[in-house]
C-alpha cells in the first residue's frame, strides 16, 4: 500500500468514522484511529486489502459495533474507587509518604526554619504564645520567620517534585 493511497483514504476514512460515530454516540476520532490501527495490522499480518475503499468502510462499520458492544456492557462506578474520603489502605500510605517527605524537607531547612516549622506542625496545636516560649523567641517574630521557612519549604519541595518527574 503506498502513501499516495493512505492519503487518499483518509477523507473517506473521516467520512465514514464521522457517520458511523453519530449514529453509535461515539468519537469519531477514536474510531478513525481504531481503523487505522486495525489497516496497519492488516498490512503488517497479510499484505494490503485488494479493495482498500471497501476494506475501510467494511472495517469503519465492525469497528463502531465493536465499542457499541463494548459501551453496552461498560457500567461506570457508583463513585471513584479511590475515593478520598474513604481511608483504605492506599490513602494511608499515601498520606504517611507524604508526612514524611514534608517532614524530611523540614528537616533540612535552614537555620531556626527546622525548630519553628516543627512546632507549628506539632500535634499539641501550639499557640504562638506557646511556640514562642519554647523556641524563646518573640511573639512578633514568629509570622515573619515562618513565611521565610515557607518560602524556603517551597522552594526545596518545588526542586523534588521537579526532578521526580519522568522525562522524554
Amino acid at each position: 500500500m503506498t502513501p499516495e493511497l493512505l492519503t487518499a483514504l483518509r477523507p473517506l476514512l473521516a467520512a465514514e468514522a464521522s457517520a458511523e460515530a453519530q449514529a453509535g454516540g461515539t468519537d469519531p476520532g477514536d474510531l478513525e484511529q481504531a481503523v487505522w490501527l486495525r489497516l496497519l495490522e492488516r498490512l503488517h499480518a497479510g499484505g494490503a486489502p485488494a479493495d482498500p475503499h471497501g476494506w475501510l468502510r467494511k472495517a469503519v462499520r465492525l469497528e463502531a459495533r465493536r465499542t457499541r458492544r463494548t459501551a453496552r456492557r461498560e457500567r461506570p462506578y457508583a463513585g471513584e474507587p479511590a475515593d478520598e474520603r474513604e481511608h483504605g489502605p492506599e490513602h494511608l500510605a499515601l498520606a504517611a509518604a507524604r508526612r514524611r517527605a514534608l517532614h524530611g524537607a523540614v528537616r533540612r531547612l535552614p537555620g531556626r526554619c527546622p525548630r519553628l516549622m516543627a512546632a507549628l506542625l506539632s500535634p499539641k496545636d501550639l499557640t504562638y504564645r506557646e511556640i514562642a516560649g519554647e523556641l524563646g523567641i518573640s511573639q512578633g517574630s514568629i509570622g515573619p520567620e515562618r513565611s521565610r521557612c515557607l518560602g524556603c519549604l517551597r522552594r526545596l519541595l518545588t526542586g523534588e517534585v521537579a526532578a521526580r518527574e519522568p522525562r522524554g
